[in-house]
């Protein structure tokens, strides 16, 4: 009886959709999208194709639910940028003039 609970909750039914965070072998951790603790429930109870980000409403992928999370947090995450100054070249590493210095 319980384990079809954790099933029905896991598929995003009774308790709405869920994102998948974590896939192992036999488990998976999902989050409700409403918010609330993750929980850990078997990783049959979701669909056989389920990848980590996925959205799952009614025991099936929600492809579009899930893209426009994606959309949103990527501009969240453009919100939070910090613009980098002209002339400052963050690809270069360290300068080699530093090591010897540290290394006195």
């Amino acid at each position: 009886m319980m384990l079809g609970a954790l099933g029905v909750a896991a598929c995003g039914g009774a308790e709405g959709p869920v994102q998948v965070e974590l896939l192992e072998d036999e488990v998976a951790q999902v989050v409700p999208l409403g918010g609330g603790p993750a929980r850990t429930v078997p990783r049959t109870s979701l669909p056989s194709n389920v990848r980590e980000g996925d959205v799952v409403r009614d025991g099936r992928l929600d492809a579009e639910l899930g893209a426009r999370l994606a959309r949103e947090v990527a501009e969240w995450r453009a919100r939070l940028a910090v613009p980098v100054p002209d002339g400052l070249d963050l690809h270069s590493g360290a300068s080699a003039s530093l090591t010897p210095d540290k290394e006195r």
